[in-house]
């Protein structure tokens, strides 16, 4: 059975700023207490894009950066752009950009349609890896999709895919935000949400565990102990990824069940 190695970590959620300072409430050590997210500002972005970018581009840019920085094949002194720039990547969300759509949604309602030409083009799904490339020059694959509750999985999938065929280090990142009002009355998010995975395909001595993917049928996805975390599990489809996160955290060996939207999966996961 082929493996992936999970080299670094990116965290960014209520009460989970970073994954080196959440560790310790996804292993089980401290409760989780969902507190307000910090401020997100795409430090790695150019002025010009700064300015434009939105809260979905910032929160999956923001984990994104921290896998890369953190990981330790790369030499922490380099400029950050340079830690992205050879990774390929795979973005994943549920709805993409919902402030910017519910944005051009309501242009359209006017009597001009003044649809802004920047929400335009930041309306595709892509847009987050794209604004990765910009940051970081990387020009390798990248792929972008949604399995709707099923994101995180199917992302895991598409990564993990790409990185056996090319045996390459693959970038996972899943993201998805509180839709805006009067979308969020028919599909309910209650908090951000993103984590980035830096996958490598080839064993290695010095990532957080090894992967192992088993496809299967009629099992119920993996719930939480600590009520607060499965709230949060429940109620964001890229926290999907939490009963995965908190088995990396214990380092011990485990199994955890991906069950969302049609994808299904068991994820052995063994320690380093």
């Amino acid at each position: 059975m082929k493996s992936l190695a999970v080299e670094s970590v990116g965290l960014v959620a209520p009460g989970l700023t970073g994954w080196a300072a959440s560790r310790e409430v996804l292993a089980g050590w401290r409760p989780y207490r969902p507190e307000p997210l910090p401020a997100l500002s795409a430090a790695l972005l150019p002025a010009n894009e700064r300015r434009r970018v939105t809260a979905t581009i910032k929160l999956a840019l923001q984990a994104a950066q921290e896998a890369m920085t953190q990981a330790p094949v790369f030499n922490p002194d380099r400029a950050p752009g340079a830690r992205g720039e050879a990774v390929r990547t795979v973005f994943a969300s549920s709805g993409g950009d919902s402030e910017v759509l519910d944005k051009i949604c309501t242009a359209l309602t006017q009597p001009d349609r003044p649809v802004s030409p920047v929400h335009f083009h930041q309306s595709v799904h892509n847009t987050p890896s794209g604004y990765w490339s910009i940051a970081t020059g990387c020009t390798e694959p990248s792929s972008s999709l949604s399995a709707y509750d099923g994101s995180f999985g199917g992302g895991l999938l598409e990564a993990a895919a790409l990185a056996w065929a090319e045996a390459a280090r693959v970038l996972l990142v899943a993201y998805d935000l509180p839709l805006p009002f009067p979308l969020s009355g028919r599909r309910a998010i209650v908090a951000p949400f993103a984590v980035a995975l830096l996958l490598n395909p080839a064993s290695t001595r010095r990532g957080l565990a090894t992967l192992r993917l088993t496809p299967v049928a009629d099992q119920a996805a993996d719930r939480l102990e600590d009520a607060a975390l499965e709230t949060l599990r429940a109620a964001n489809p890229a926290a999907r990824a939490l009963p995965l996160l908190c088995a990396i955290a214990r380092q011990a060996t485990g199994s955890v069940v991906l069950a969302e939207s049609g994808v299904r999966l068991r994820v052995e996961v063994e320690p380093g």
